[in-house]
């Protein structure tokens, strides 16, 4: 049984413990109440992003534009979106495993890999696949920041290099939930269902002519809705794990406290039978 002393210097430490992580539960919550306004912020001008391309796309008819080219898929890019730090719980874990399935058994020679996220990019860089680029998001992002990853991914595709870009992070629901997707972000197939409807507005200039303009801009929406969608699930994550963190540290110096009780008790009852009997011996 571990002395008193070794106990109280546990008990120190487990509190130390708890203090840390305490702390950085309170950090996550702030930063995730900034990251989940930004959030809920971008989901509707990207809903409306996918409004406008529709009636674009329906009003258009068949338009030839590199990022529409539909090619066989042989080579495959894949954009992983990670959590910047770790003590996130399972989500990086979470996100590594769905890109690692999505992935599957292609040859590497046949994926490009473009990681943000500091655990995306010591993850894969371990892998046998290719890193075309990265990017470490901080705090925040804008729209300014993803340009390096969006113009890679246009280059990619329009350069026949990959036939078909993957998007894979984690989409936002709440701070305990946070769910690991991926959607197709190139080429962009225009919707079967709205070319059958008729057009609800009328475009200056024509309806091409915008829908080419916009295709960029609808790809940096794409991966800025997954940067900020995955800050706060990273933010979320953390907040959930730090309160887990802090409860069982909690129960835990609870746990050790009474261990420590018990093994003075003990120590006293000892001494106490030690005393009595010296002082019995002695008459």
């Amino acid at each position: 049984m571990a002395s008193a002393r070794d106990i109280r210097r546990r008990i120190r430490t487990v509190k130390n413990i708890e203090k840390i992580t305490s702390a950085m539960k309170m950090v996550a919550a702030a930063r995730l109440r900034k990251a989940q306004e930004r959030a809920e912020a971008a989901r509707p001008y990207a809903e409306k992003m996918h409004e406008v391309m529709g009636n674009l796309a329906r009003s258009a008819g068949e338009i030839e534009h590199p990022l529409l080219e539909v090619r066989d898929e042989r080579n495959v890019a894949y954009v992983i979106v990670g959590a910047e730090r770790g003590l996130a719980g399972s989500y990086n874990g979470s996100v590594m495993s769905k890109a690692v399935q999505e992935i599957g058994d292609r040859e590497p020679e046949n994926v490009k890999l473009i990681t943000v996220g500091r655990k995306s990019i010591a993850f894969f860089r371990k892998k046998p696949y290719e890193i075309t680029a990265s990017l470490e998001m901080g705090n925040e992002v804008s729209f300014t920041d993803i340009r390096k990853i969006t113009t890679s991914v246009r280059a990619l595709f329009e350069s026949g290099e990959v036939d078909s870009v993957y998007l894979i992070y984690a989409r936002f629901h709440s701070a305990i939930r946070q769910e690991p997707i991926c959607v197709r972000l190139l080429p962009m197939a225009a919707p079967e269902a709205a070319k059958e409807t008729p057009a609800d507005f009328e475009f200056e200039p024509n309806a091409a002519e915008l829908l080419a303009t916009l295709l960029p801009r609808y790809v940096d929406t794409e991966v800025y809705q997954s940067l900020v969608e995955s800050q706060a699930s990273e933010q979320g994550a953390r907040m959930s794990a730090m309160s887990a963190a802090t409860k069982n540290a909690g129960e835990m110096i609870d746990n050790l406290t009474l261990v420590y009780n018990k093994a003075r008790q003990a120590a006293i009852t000892k001494e106490i039978t030690e005393i009595v009997g010296g002082a019995e011996a002695l008459k």
